[in-house]
């Protein structure tokens, strides 16, 4: 009976000892801060933008990753609501962008489609250039202005998401360290009158 209980712990043993270093791993990766600078609400006579940027995201796994020819994306999310004092906040628009980066080995050169754009790649031998262009969001259309009333409060909150790509089931075990690439941003939030 002994025999067979410390077979099975010795069996169990590498899956606790994987599962400890993705624990820690996991920490590491959130201990690098990603945050959103120059947060901008402005308008043109048609429409309200968004400017923002994103610092932090790129640590040294997920370039390693991005260098190997592993895709990464960036996700931005924006919420404008209409700031009610009696009743329920109510929402007005609910946008996700996203931006994926992708290094070609062959070429040399990074591609980066970004769906505000219309996923139009954009390429770069820079890896800097990609990096920039991953982290900026420059006159993003939120809404236009003819869906605002004059005189109303609004809320307009965002945040950014490094989140890993989809891969064929057999590359996790591959590629674990893909799964630490997973971070957010905090929630930032602009109060205006429009």
């Amino acid at each position: 009976m002994r025999t067979c209980m410390a077979f099975k712990l010795r069996k169990h043993k590498p899956w606790a000892l994987f599962l400890a270093v993705v624990l820690i791993g996991h920490g590491i990766a959130f201990a690098q801060e990603a945050k959103l600078t120059n947060i901008t609400v402005s308008n043109t006579r048609d429409d309200l933008l968004l400017y923002l940027n994103l610092e932090g995201a790129f640590g040294d796994k997920l370039n390693k990753a991005i260098l190997s020819g592993v895709p990464a994306t960036f996700s931005f999310v924006t919420k404008l609501n209409r700031v009610r004092n009696v009743w329920l906040d109510q929402s007005i628009a609910d946008i996700t962008v996203t931006h994926t980066i992708k290094y070609d080995n062959l070429k040399k050169e990074f591609s980066v489609r970004r769906s505000w754009k219309n996923n139009e790649p954009e390429i770069t031998e820079s890896f800097k250039e990609a990096q920039k262009w991953m982290t900026e969001v420059n006159s993003l259309k939120i809404i236009p202005l003819r869906q605002l009333d004059k005189g109303q409060q609004y809320q307009l909150r965002t945040k950014a998401e490094v989140v890993k790509q989809t891969l064929p089931f057999y590359l996790h075990y591959v590629l674990f360290f893909v799964s630490l690439w997973d971070t957010e941003t905090d929630w930032y939030t602009i109060d205006f009158i429009y």
